[in-house]
């Protein structure tokens, strides 16, 4: 029995991953560089050819380079996984799923690898809770899949947590397994700062001191021997993969991004957050749960017997929140790395309470207190998925162009996309209808964004179809064929008010998710006889129009 609900929990985060890919199978313009370049690897290969190069005629980033060059490391890793996979799906929709699904698996085998570590350091009941508590959150399942440079170092920093807990808590092991574990972990951190994310150099500093102070001789035998392995295998593998890429030797394209936007300061032109942004704000809506840092969390940290090998765990990183905080330019993402090692902590906190809960009234209320919440926050993690699926026009609006025109035979079909299709799904993977369409008819997009260009008439004259924002904007005429809508915030809905399509949801009925909104409407008219007429919808608004030129 205890095996089975093993095996049922060890299917939780794989399984939430997997529901989020499938639930929201779009991306925004944070995952393009990555999405692109993966299209890019797995259509047209990148050894040279003998009509010219591959690279300078078909790939993505030729024609958008972007302000900084960024790494094709995450991209070729996650094409060398999916292609042998891609020959057997047909649409293009599944092949960029399957793609995020295999860099969702990689993650969640890093938080798996994770959970056993802390079965074998802390006990069973704290792998359990372990993955409980980070299924049920929200940002870590939905971007787990995504292809932003942060998802790909967020598998070997976790996996690289997992060495370091082992190394630090583990009662079994030797002396030179723990400096084994060590070196694995500041390699690993090592590497993915040097390739991926430039901000872990922060981590790997507050790892090392942690480990200086436990391990007096650790400088010279841990530390500096990981740290060069590390610089050697990072350096080596992102300058030989980028120039060649890139077209440029040698080029590494994390240190271009740490100089410009940190030396250069242009990451503060995206926003300034105050000094206290992650740990007021950041942190609570990743760890999602309010138990974790409000009770379990602490109660880890201070309690005689697992504090001081909860310390170990969580310290570091909580030292990298606070050095990091320094920069005034604040994403949540650039902490994501220290979310699997604090709801460890947390899990630890839980298994305290869970292993006590028979022994007073005050550990069975917190157990209830415990199990309530981790219900809570599944729920609420559910609604922000249901919320957030609905940001993607640009996929829905290429999806559904695809489906209308998919019995267009041989012809080739000429289509401009607009910026904001652009940053919301329209992807090289969503623009290759060869696999649906039984004539291989062909699509040509066009993504300009000149304005000198947008305003010349001829300009217009090339295109069949249009995904746009504002059709004023688009010269000739043009037949408004289709709308898709987007999330526009949640409306309260109070006692006598209309429940269902109005003046600002009425075009909901072009949307092909008319019927889920009817039932969520129907479903609401039923629950406002118990809330005497109070409920809550949400809003949704036209942002993107299909359009078919007319001739």
């Amino acid at each position: 029995m205890v095996f089975r609900f093993d095996r049922i929990i060890s299917l939780l985060i794989p399984g939430c991953i997997l529901i989020h890919v499938f639930l929201a199978p779009y991306t925004k313009v944070e995952e393009s560089f990555n999405i692109q370049a993966i299209h890019d690897i797995t259509s047209y290969g990148f050894l040279p050819h003998p009509n010219g190069s591959v690279i300078a005629q078909h790939y993505d980033h030729v024609e958008f380079p972007g302000a900084v060059p960024r790494t094709f490391v995450g991209a070729l890793l996650m094409s060398a996984l999916s292609r042998p996979f891609l020959q057997w799906v047909a649409s293009p929709v599944g092949k960029q799923l399957l793609v995020r699904a295999i860099l969702g698996l990689v993650n969640a085998s890093a938080m798996l690898s994770l959970r056993q570590v802390l079965k074998r350091s802390f006990g069973r009941s704290t792998g359990n809770w372990y993955a409980l508590l980070q299924a049920s959150q929200f940002h870590i399942m939905f971007y787990a899949s995504r292809t932003l440079p942060n998802m790909f170092a967020l598998a070997m920093t976790t996996y690289a947590l997992g060495r370091y807990v082992e190394a630090t808590s583990s009662p079994k092991m030797t002396d030179h397994s723990r400096k084994r574990g060590h070196i694995v972990s500041l390699m690993l951190l090592t590497t993915a700062g040097i390739i991926f994310r430039s901000e872990l150099a922060v981590l790997v500093a507050a790892r090392c001191l942690f480990i200086l102070l436990s391990h007096r001789t650790a400088l010279t035998r841990i530390i500096i021997p990981a740290g060069l392995v590390g610089l050697v295998i990072g350096f080596s593998i992102t300058v030989s993969v980028d120039s060649y890429f890139w077209k440029h030797f040698p080029i590494w394209p994390e240190w271009a991004s740490f100089y410009f936007n940190t030396i250069l300061g242009k990451s503060s032109d995206w926003g300034v957050s105050p000094w206290h942004f992650y740990f007021s704000n950041a942190l609570p809506r990743l760890l999602l749960n309010p138990l974790t840092y409000s009770l379990l969390g602490p109660l880890a940290l201070l309690s005689s017997v697992p504090g001081k090998r909860a310390l170990q765990i969580a310290g570091p990183d909580l030292l990298f929140l606070s050095l990091y905080s320094i920069l005034p330019h604040k994403e949540w993402r650039f902490i994501v790395y220290v979310v699997p090692s604090l709801t460890a902590v947390s899990a630890i906190g839980a298994s305290w309470i869970w292993t006590r809960r028979s022994k007073t009234v005050l550990y069975k209320v917190l157990n209830l207190a415990l199990i309530g919440s981790v219900v809570a926050t599944f729920v609420a993690s559910s609604g922000l998925l249901a919320i957030s699926r609905l940001n993607y026009p640009g996929g829905l609006a290429m999806t559904r162009l695809n489906t209308m025109l998919a019995s267009t035979g041989n012809s080739t079909i000429s289509v401009f996309a607009d910026n904001l299709a652009c940053q919301t799904g329209v992807t090289r993977f969503l623009e290759d209808r060869k696999a649906t369409v039984s004539g291989h008819s062909k699509w040509r997009f066009d993504k300009t964004e000149n304005q000198t260009i947008l305003h010349d008439p001829l300009f217009w004259n090339q295109f069949d179809y249009a995904i746009v924002e504002h059709p004023e904007r688009c010269i000739g005429k043009w037949e408004v064929i289709d709308v898709v809508t987007a999330y526009d915030g949640l409306q309260i809905v109070r006692p006598g008010s209309a429940l269902g399509p109005d003046t600002t949801t009425d075009h909901l009925l072009l949307d092909d998710r008319r019927e889920k909104w009817q039932m969520w409407n129907d479903f609401g008219r039923t629950m406002t006889k118990f809330t005497s007429g109070w409920w809550i919808t949400i809003r949704m608004e036209p942002k993107i129009k299909i359009l078919k030129r007319q001739i």
